[in-house]
């Protein structure tokens, strides 16, 4: 067993060293945000969604659109809004006059990297749409079933600070999202490093790190990624201690949580946990992996009670008790 570790070790240390070239080349455009950046490569790697919530101006644009360049892979930008329609997102059937037939013309939603910006501004039949795509990787449109190219992947934005005139997410669909990213304002020395390089007079030009190939290759070695068996219990146990928090030795918070997370959540985090250790090339998952990107998978998961509402505590609240609560392998 030591023996497949090492070699497997070995493999993914080779495998991942692109990883850090594309993280130095987005970092030429984005200043301050390697962990967001981290996690978009993870959706990548793993074919999974990401939701992120932050206000505006913090580059969440440009860092998707940073990726796709780096990546060379096309990039599509749906702005949200009340009066959007599914056909604007995913297209219509067009009427050919001269052949009396029609024909498909594909929407924005046939590209690798979708950023759905402000999608709970969409009313509910344009996000089914999305939720189609996202979960099927294909697009009805008619009688045409249509699949989506791979990789694809959608990075969805959402504002906190205004919530009128918006449709919230159903569970189903937020459930959909591999991660929930909570994006931050940048330190004073970040702040002033934008300002110097977004106010200056030459552009940094971005380099095609990799290509789909590369993608398609990363996607695989990253499954090699080993998990002991102790570290799926360790998954599945704090997993199901949202779901019942008194056998976990919580029972402060049974009152807290209406629902926990689904099994969704547990393939969710193993994979997220692999591909983070890939990122850090390392061929192994530890404790620590698990801790560092499973606030980002349970937190859209954990669905609050009027109680803990009432108590203000949120799901990261929630999510910390458990952290320090179950018994670390």
């Amino acid at each position: 067993m030591n023996q497949d570790i090492t070699f497997i070790n070995e493999k993914i240390r080779e495998e991942s060293q692109i990883v850090d070239r594309i993280i130095m080349e987005m970092e030429k455009t984005i200043i301050g945000q390697k962990p967001l950046l981290e996690k978009m490569i993870i959706g990548i790697l793993t074919s999974g969604h990401i939701l992120i919530e932050g206000v505006p101006g913090l580059a969440k644009t440009l860092a998707i659109k940073t990726l796709s360049e780096v990546l060379n892979l096309d990039f599509s930008r749906i702005q949200f809004t009340p009066d959007l329609l599914p056909a604007d997102l995913t297209g219509t059937q067009v009427f050919n006059p001269k052949t009396t037939d029609f024909y498909v013309k594909k929407g924005p939603i046939f590209a690798n990297l979708i950023l759905a910006d402000e999608i709970n501004r969409a009313p509910a039949k344009v996000q089914s749409a999305l939720l189609e795509a996202m979960q099927e990787k294909q697009i009805t449109i008619g009688d045409d079933t249509l699949k989506l190219d791979k990789p694809f992947m959608v990075m969805a934005t959402q504002n906190p600070i205004e919530q009128e005139g918006t449709y919230p997410l159903p569970e189903a669909q937020v459930d959909r999202f591999l991660l929930k990213i909570k994006v931050d304002y940048p330190t004073k020395e970040e702040e002033k490093a934008i300002v110097k390089r977004m106010t200056g007079y030459n552009s940094v030009p971005i380099s095609k790190v990799c290509d789909k190939a590369d993608i398609f290759r990363m996607h695989e070695s990253y499954k090699m990624v080993y998990m002991d068996e102790k570290i799926h219990d360790y998954i599945i146990n704090l997993v199901f201690a949202t779901r019942e928090p008194e056998k976990a030795g919580l029972p402060k918070l049974k009152n807290l949580i209406e629902f926990g997370a689904s099994p969704r959540a547990s393939i969710g985090l193993t994979e997220a946990a692999k591909a983070l250790a890939f990122i850090r090339r390392r061929g192994y998952v530890t404790p620590e992996d698990v801790k560092l990107i499973g606030r980002d998978v349970l937190r859209h998961r954990i669905i609050l009670s009027y109680e803990a509402e009432a108590e203000e505590m949120t799901s990261d609240d929630i999510i910390t008790e458990i952290f320090n609560n179950v018994v670390v392998p």
